[in-house]
C-alpha cells in the first residue's frame, strides 16, 4: 500500500507540474496576437497565381458585356437586343427617312443605304447570338479553354495574357480604321447634302456613325473572340510538340494529342453555325451589292456609294480573321506528324536508343517493357460532344490487347505513334469539310465563278 500511495502521490505532482507549466506558456497572448498579422501579411493570397489571368479574363468579359455579349439573365437578354435592335435598326432607318430629299439622288441613294444597313445588322445579329449563346452556356473560361489543361496553367499563363491582349489590340485597331472610313465619308456627304437646320445634319451624322460603330464592333468582336480561341489552340499545339523532347512514353503522347483532337471538335461544334451563317450573309451582302451597282443608272461617287466600300472593307477584315485563325489551327495540328516523323527518324538513326530488341522463340522480334496499357477516358459531360460520335464508337481497352502492347519494341510502338498522327491530323471544321488551304481555294473559286455569272447577267456592251 506504501507503494501504491508513493505512486499516487507522484502521479499527483507530475499533474500538477504540467498545470503550472500550461499556464505560465498561455500567459503572453498579446505577443502571439501582435505577430500573427505580420505572418499574414506576407503570406500570398490563395488565387495570387491566377490573378493576373483572372483580371485580363475579367476585363474581357467586361468588354464583351458593354457589347451585349454576356446574356445569363432573362433580363440582361432582353435589354441586349433591345438595345441592338434600337441602335443597329431603328436609328438608322428612321434617320435615313428624316435625311432623305428627293433631289439629292446624286449625293444620297436610299436604296443602297437600306441595303447596307440590313446587311451589317444581320451579320451583327448573327455574331450576337453565337457568341452570346456560346458564352451564357460555358463561361468565359471554358469558352477560351483556359482551364482545359491545368496541368499546364502555369507556363502557358502568360501566353494566354500576351495572346488576349494581341487579340484586343487587333479589334481596337481593325475598329479604329473602320470608324473613321465612315466617319470620313459622312463628313463629306453632309457637306453635299443640305438640310434645313444645321442640328439636324450633325444629328444625322452622328446617330449614322453612333449606328455604324456599334454594329461593326460586334461584328469584328465576334470574329476576333473565334480568332482569339483558334490561337490559344496554336499555343497548345506548340507546347505539345515540345512534349518529344521531355517524354518518351508512346500513350503519354496519344492521350495528349486525343485531348487536343477533342478541343478542337468542341470549337468547330461551337462556331460552325457562326462561320456558316457569316459566310452565306457575306456572300448575299456582296452580291445584292454588285447587282444594285451594275444596274444603277446614273453615276456611283464616294459619296453615295461609299458605303459599299466601307461595309465591304469590314466583311472582308471579318472572314479574314476567321478564315486566318481556323486554317493557322488546321495546319498547326498537321504539322504534328511531320514533327513526330523527324522525332522518329532522329530516335530511330540514334546510337543512344537504350532499347534492346530480342528474339522470341518463334522468331518475331520481342522487347519486354514495364509501361502499363493506358486506357483513355472520354467525357460525355457536355452537349456539344455529339459531334464527337466517332470517339464513341471507339472499342473498349480489352486486357487480351496487353501482351501484344508490351512485346512491342521502341521503334514499332513510335512507328505507330506516328501512323497514328498521319490518320488523325485534326484541325477546324465546318460539318467534316477541314478549314485549310484546298477548302480557301474551294471557296476562291465558287465565289469567283458567283462574280462573272452575275457581271454576264449586268453587264452589256453595245456595239455602235
Amino acid at each position: 500500500m506504501s507503494i501504491l500511495n508513493e505512486i499516487v502521490s507522484v502521479a499527483v505532482g507530475f499533474y500538477k507540474r504540467i498545470q503550472a507549466l500550461m499556464s505560465s506558456d498561455q500567459s503572453p497572448p498579446v505577443a502571439a496576437t501582435v505577430e500573427t498579422p505580420l505572418l499574414h501579411q506576407e503570406q500570398p493570397p490563395p488565387d495570387e497565381e491566377d490573378d493576373d489571368l483572372g483580371q485580363t479574363l475579367r476585363r474581357l468579359e467586361m468588354f464583351l458585356t458593354l457589347l451585349g455579349f454576356s446574356q445569363s439573365s432573362t433580363r440582361s437578354l432582353v435589354l441586349s437586343w433591345i438595345v441592338f435592335l434600337t441602335i443597329g435598326l431603328v436609328l438608322p432607318v428612321t434617320v435615313l427617312e428624316l435625311g432623305h430629299c428627293k433631289g439629292c439622288e446624286r449625293y444620297q441613294n436610299k436604296s443602297f443605304e437600306l441595303n447596307i444597313v440590313v446587311s451589317q445588322a444581320c451579320l451583327a445579329g448573327v455574331s450576337l447570338l453565337c457568341v452570346s449563346h456560346n458564352l451564357r452556356k460555358y463561361g468565359i473560361r471554358e469558352f477560351l479553354f483556359v482551364d482545359q489543361l491545368s496541368g499546364r496553367m502555369g507556363r502557358l499563363k502568360d501566353h494566354y495574357m500576351k495572346q488576349i491582349s494581341n487579340s484586343v489590340k487587333l479589334l481596337g485597331l481593325w475598329s479604329l480604321i473602320c470608324v473613321v472610313l465612315k466617319a470620313v465619308r459622312e463628313i463629306i456627304r453632309m457637306l453635299y447634302v443640305p438640310h434645313d437646320q444645321p442640328w439636324l445634319s450633325v444629328f444625322i451624322l452622328l446617330s449614322m456613325i453612333l449606328s455604324w460603330t456599334y454594329l461593326s464592333t460586334i461584328f469584328l468582336a465576334a470574329s476576333s473572340m473565334f480568332h482569339l480561341v483558334c490561337n490559344l489552340q496554336v499555343i497548345h499545339f506548340e507546347d505539345y510538340a515540345k512534349l518529344l523532347d521531355e517524354e518518351s512514353e508512346i500513350s503519354f503522347f496519344i492521350g495528349e494529342h486525343t485531348n487536343l483532337r477533342r478541343y478542337l471538335s468542341k470549337i468547330s461544334h461551337r462556331f460552325r453555325i457562326f462561320l456558316v451563317l457569316q459566310f452565306l450573309v457575306v456572300t448575299a451582302s456582296q452580291f445584292t451589292t454588285l447587282f444594285q451597282t451594275t444596274a444603277y443608272s446614273g453615276r456611283i461617287t464616294y459619296i453615295n456609294g461609299g458605303d459599299f466600300a466601307v461595309s465591304a472593307v469590314v466583311q472582308v477584315v471579318g472572314i479574314i480573321l476567321c478564315l486566318h485563325a481556323a486554317t493557322k489551327i488546321s495546319h498547326r495540328a498537321q504539322a504534328i506528324a511531320s514533327v513526330a516523323s523527324k522525332w522518329h527518324a532522329i530516335m530511330s538513326c540514334s546510337s543512344t536508343d537504350s532499347t534492346q530488341i530480342r528474339a522470341s522463340p518463334s522468331g518475331v522480334h520481342l522487347e519486354a517493357t514495364t509501361n502499363p496499357p493506358v486506357s483513355f477516358r472520354i467525357s460525355n459531360s457536355e452537349s456539344d460532344m455529339e459531334s464527337m460520335d466517332h470517339y464513341m464508337r471507339m472499342p473498349a481497352c480489352n486486357n487480351s490487347h496487353f501482351p501484344s502492347y508490351m512485346s512491342m519494341s521502341s521503334y514499332h510502338r513510335r512507328q505507330a505513334f506516328v501512323l497514328y498522327l498521319q490518320m488523325n491530323p485534326g484541325g477546324i471544321t465546318i460539318f467534316g469539310w477541314t478549314v485549310d488551304r484546298h477548302l480557301i481555294n474551294t471557296i476562291f473559286f465558287i465565289e469567283l465563278s458567283l462574280v462573272t455569272f452575275v457581271l454576264g447577267r449586268t453587264v452589256v456592251f453595245t456595239s455602235e
